[in-house]
C-alpha cells in the first residue's frame, strides 16, 4: 500500500500544478507527425514525476512517454508506466478531456494502476486483485452487452484505412453508436465504469494504456490485442478492450475472420516500444 499511496499523492499534485498553470503560454513540438504533440507540460511533468518516484525509491524503473526508460526491455523490478499527459490534442485544443496516466508492475505482474482525468479531478484506480474505485466509489462490476445494443469508442482515423474499414466500419454500423474520446486512458476508463461497452483501436504504446489495463481489468473487462492475445506492456499493441460478452462477440465476429491481415500488421507494425 505505500508505494500505492505515494503514487496517488504524486499523481494528484501534478494534477494541480497543470490546472494551475492551464492558462499559461505553452510550447508545441511535434513528433512522429505534425499531429503528435507535446509541449513543455508534458515533459515537465513527466520531469517532476520521474524526480519524485527516484527520490523516493531509487531503485525503481521507470518507463515514460517523453524519453524515461528507453533502455527497459524486461519487467524485472518494480516497473511504472507513465503518461504525464494522454491525450495532448485535446489539453492543447480544449484544455480538457485528457488524464495522467501510471500502472505500476511488480516482476511483470500487475500491481496498481492510474488514470486521472485531470480537470474534472476524477481519479480512476485500482490495486490488483482489490477493486477500482472512482475516487472514493467502488466501480461496480460489468454487465454484459451486445454490439447492437452498446455505446462503444474508436479513434476515427482507423475507419480510413482501407484494409482496417473493413472491420471496423461493419463494427460501427452494429453498433447502437460510436464515441472519440481523444484520450486512450480515459477510454479505458469508461469502459470500467461502463460509459461506455468497449474500446478497439489499432495502435497503442505501453504508457497509453499500462494504467487503464489494470483499472479495468479489476471490474471483469477483457483486455487483449486484436488477435486476442495478452498485451505486452513493453510493446506497441493493438487494443480489443470491452465486457466479457461483447469482447468475445467482437473477436470472434469481426477480428478472428481477418486473423492473417491482423498477423500481418502486428508482424510489420508493433516492433519495438
Amino acid at each position: 500500500m505505500e508505494i500505492y499511496k505515494f503514487a496517488y499523492q504524486i499523481i494528484q499534485e501534478a494534477g494541480q500544478i497543470i490546472r494551475d498553470s492551464i492558462d499559461d503560454d505553452i510550447q508545441i513540438e511535434t513528433k512522429s507527425n505534425p499531429n503528435d504533440l507535446v509541449t513543455n507540460i508534458d515533459k515537465e511533468t513527466e520531469e517532476r514525476l520521474f524526480n519524485q518516484i527516484k527520490s523516493t525509491y531509487p531503485e525503481h524503473r521507470i518507463l515514460g512517454e517523453e524519453g524515461h526508460g528507453t533502455d527497459i526491455d524486461n519487467t524485472e523490478g518494480v516497473l511504472w508506466i507513465v503518461d504525464p499527459i494522454d491525450g495532448t490534442l485535446n489539453f492543447v485544443h480544449q484544455q480538457e478531456n485528457f488524464a495522467i496516466s501510471i500502472g505500476i508492475f511488480i516482476d511483470g505482474e500487475k500491481y496498481a494502476g492510474f488514470v486521472y482525468d485531470v480537470m474534472n479531478d476524477k481519479m480512476y484506480h485500482a490495486i490488483a486483485g482489490k477493486g477500482a474505485w472512482l475516487n472514493n466509489e467502488q466501480l461496480k462490476p460489468l454487465e454484459d452487452t451486445d454490439l447492437k445494443t452498446s455505446l462503444i469508442s474508436t479513434n476515427p482515423l482507423w475507419l480510413t484505412k482501407e484494409k482496417l474499414a473493413k472491420i471496423y466500419m461493419p463494427i460501427v454500423d452494429q453498433a447502437r453508436s460510436t464515441r472519440a474520446y481523444g484520450s486512450a486512458a480515459l477510454d479505458f476508463a469508461n469502459v470500467a465504469k461502463g460509459n461506455t461497452s468497449a474500446y478497439l483501436t489499432m495502435r497503442l504504446h505501453p504508457w497509453d494504456f499500462a494504467g487503464g489495463l489494470i483499472i479495468a481489468e479489476e471490474v471483469g473487462a477483457v483486455v487483449t490485442n486484436q488477435l486476442g492475445e495478452h498485451l505486452n506492456i513493453l510493446e506497441a499493441n493493438s487494443i480489443l478492450i470491452g465486457n466479457k460478452k461483447i469482447h468475445q462477440e467482437l473477436l470472434n465476429k469481426y477480428f478472428l475472420p481477418y486473423k492473417t491481415m491482423l498477423e500481418q500488421i502486428h508482424t510489420e507494425r508493433f516492433k519495438g516500444k
